[in-house]
């Protein structure tokens, strides 16, 4: 079993999750997770730039991390089910859907999506004051499931 399994060892303790966080911490946050644990969130997409940016590895399908509220609390555990990686133009209406975020049209998921992208906040985290995506943007579009919530 590799470290990003959720095991646990004979006392029943769970092995440590990577944290999956979605948006940064504070109300979007909130209605994401929200979104999660009921249900309507299956989905989520992020900029392939922000991988490289914090050096981080594209998630494997099978692996689990331990989804992140705003408090910083672990809320559930989610198993990652397909990740994709696509031109920002590629996107369809499924996935856009499947987000949970009362988007009915790419076009709207995609101005939603593009005013978070745009925003100082991610801007910042990627060290460039003029960041702006395009069709040709590299994004990751990750499916995911709810293996377990965890007590609050």
């Amino acid at each position: 079993m590799d470290d990003h399994q959720n095991s646990a060892g004979a006392a029943g303790v769970r092995a440590p999750l990577p944290p999956y966080l979605l948006a940064m911490p504070g109300p979007l946050r909130d209605q994401l997770v929200a979104a999660v644990l009921a249900g309507r969130k299956v989905s989520t997409t992020g900029l392939l730039c922000e991988f490289e940016a914090e050096d981080e590895e594209l998630p494997p399908v099978g692996e689990r991390s331990a989804l992140i509220d705003s408090a910083g609390r672990e809320v559930a555990v989610l198993e990652i089910t397909e990740v994709r990686v696509l031109r920002l133009g590629d996107v369809d209406l499924q996935h856009a859907l499947d987000e949970g975020e009362g988007h009915t049209s790419v076009a709207e998921w995609r101005a939603g999506h593009e005013a978070f992208w745009h925003g100082e906040e991610m801007r910042e985290a990627l060290g460039d004051p003029d960041f702006v995506v395009d069709d040709d943007t590299m994004v990751v579009a990750e499916r995911f499931r709810v293996v377990e919530v965890l007590g609050t």
